[in-house]
C-alpha cells in the first residue's frame, strides 16, 4: 500500500507544467502594421478582421498614414495571416521611425516621399540598406568640423 508521505514527496519532485498543464500566456504587447487603405471600407474591413481575433485589446487604424496598431496578447506574423486571410489586405511591419532616431535622416535610403510626416525609413536595423546612414567616427569628427553650429569652424579655412 502507499503511504501519502510517499506520494507527497513524488509529486514534488515533478515539474510543475506536469502537475498544473497550463500553457504559458502570450505576453502583451503592441504590434504596428503598414496596411495600404483607400477607401472606409477599407478601414471598416480591417479593423472588423482585427477586433474579432482572440488576445486583441484595442485596434487603432489610421488610413492617413495607412498604419494600423494591434494591442494585445498577439504575434505580428498571426496578425499579418489574419489581415490576408479574412480582410484580404497585405501588411507588413511598420517600416517607419521617427527621424529624431536616426543619426543622418535625409541620407539616400533613410529619406522616402512615402514616410508620414515625422518619419523616415528604419535603416538601423538592416546594415545593407543603407550605409550612409551610420557614419562612422572619424566622418562624424569631419562634417562637424565644417558645420554651421561650430563656431570654431573658420579656424580650419
Amino acid at each position: 500500500m502507499i503511504r501519502v508521505d510517499d506520494l507527497i514527496a513524488d509529486l514534488c519532485e515533478l515539474p510543475a507544467r506536469v502537475i498544473v498543464g497550463k500553457k504559458k500566456r502570450k505576453e502583451f504587447q503592441k504590434v504596428d502594421l503598414l496596411v495600404r487603405m483607400d477607401c472606409e471600407g477599407c478601414e471598416r474591413r480591417v479593423r472588423k478582421a482585427l477586433e474579432d481575433m482572440k488576445g486583441v485589446s484595442s485596434v487603432e487604424v489610421d488610413p492617413k498614414q495607412n498604419k494600423v496598431t494591434v494591442s494585445g496578447q498577439v504575434e505580428a506574423p498571426e496578425v499579418v495571416k489574419r489581415l490576408r486571410r479574412r480582410a484580404g489586405k497585405k501588411a507588413e511591419p511598420w517600416p517607419y521611425v521617427p527621424y529624431e532616431v536616426v543619426p543622418h535622416p535625409y541620407a539616400p535610403g533613410a529619406y522616402d516621399k512615402k514616410a508620414p510626416p515625422g518619419y523616415v525609413r528604419n535603416v538601423l536595423d538592416d546594415p545593407d540598406k543603407a550605409p550612409l546612414v551610420r557614419a562612422s567616427s572619424m566622418e562624424e569628427r569631419y562634417t562637424a568640423a565644417f558645420s554651421d553650429d561650430n563656431p570654431n569652424s573658420c579656424a580650419v579655412m
